[in-house]
């Protein structure tokens, strides 16, 4: 398996890489981000042979979404994939106004929720100007799940589905953008998605990886039933796959909690027999499921960027699958490379 192999997303004409770009670092997320590192990152991410860049409003405020509108000027634009989001709308507001979330120094726009139909017409022009482009290849709906809404989210996924998805039907017919469907953290909602849309695709972070596998229950069957391609991101559970079981490791951007450093360990164990390094295996699992079309990879340096584009590509014996799942470290049925 290549970073730049080939693979068709959905039932469209699109074609993504295996391995993704994404964006979020580049919007300061956590921390501050350069722009030269910005710059040179988008820059490394081509030399490499990714070709599939995801962004959206939220990162940074705009902020990631300007850095790689400017990174990729200079490539033809009809050799890469740009995917972004909606569900989110920014409007200008002095710095401290607002609140950052996890972004640090954002560019100084508040973001409002707004799944509406024109909210979402708005939101898909903003972004064009601010990746001075002309079209978006992926547009997907963004955040609709329990987490960022709380009790509102019964409410806030129907504005979605009946009134903004629509819209993103509309600008698919029109050719404004290439496919369409949602990015969410929530592998019940991102089936709920899928059930009540014509989605030609999913972003699904943190859900599918060699410590969550519940994707494989209705999700991932689905997806590869109706021909939807899942892109994968956060198969590091933000962090402690890349990094093993070690102090102050993190899972899903919290501490991780004990039954999960034990977990790691016992997997981190299995790979060091084999001698296979623990992020080639959590990007190996990733990308092997059938409905899978591109594991997006989010970096925050050139080097770790490097690293996991080099481990992508690990051969991993068939024997190390077999023992996670003699261990019941692994499902059954997870498909493995």
């Amino acid at each position: 398996m290549r970073v730049n192999e080939p693979r068709p997303l959905g039932r469209t004409s699109l074609r993504t890489t295996a391995m993704s770009f994404g964006a979020a670092p580049i919007g300061n997320f956590l921390r501050p981000f350069g722009e030269s590192t910005a710059l040179a990152m988008v820059s490394q991410a081509w030399d490499l042979g990714i070709r599939h860049f995801d962004t959206a409003p939220l990162y940074g405020h705009g902020l990631s979404e300007h850095r790689l509108g400017h990174a990729l000027r200079g490539y033809p634009r009809d050799e890469y994939v740009i995917s972004t989001k909606v569900g989110r709308r920014l409007e200008p507001a002095a710095p401290g106004t607002f609140d950052s979330g996890l972004w640090v120094e954002p560019a100084p726009f508040a973001a409002h929720y707004d799944y509406s139909y024109d909210g979402v017409m708005r939101s898909v022009e903003e972004s064009l100007q601010r990746m001075l482009t002309d079209r978006v290849d992926i547009l997907l709906m963004h955040d609709v799940d329990r987490y960022t809404h709380g009790d509102a989210q019964p409410e806030m996924f129907r504005q979605s589905v009946e009134e903004g998805f629509p819209a993103l039907v509309r600008l698919r017919e029109e050719g404004v953008v290439s496919a369409i469907g949602f990015g969410v953290n929530e592998t019940d909602v991102c089936l709920e998605a899928v059930r009540r849309t014509d989605a030609d695709c999913v972003l699904l972070a943190g859900r599918y990886t060699l410590l969550e596998q519940d994707p494989l229950d209705e999700l991932l069957p689905l997806c590869d039933k109706r021909g939807v391609s899942v892109v994968l991101g956060g198969v590091y559970n933000s962090g402690v796959l890349a990094t093993g079981a070690v102090e102050g490791a993190k899972f899903n951007y919290a501490p991780a909690p004990p039954e999960i450093l034990r977990r790691t360990a016992r997997i981190h164990a299995i790979c060091r027999a084999y001698d296979v390094a623990l992020p080639a295996a959590a990007l190996g699992f990733a990308a092997a499921h059938p409905a899978v079309a591109s594991v997006c990879v989010g970096s925050r340096t050139p080097e770790q960027q490097s690293a996991s584009a080099e481990l992508f590509g690990a051969r991993i014996p068939r024997q190390l699958w077999d023992d996670l799942r003699d261990a019941g470290l692994l499902r059954p049925d997870a498909p493995t490379p």
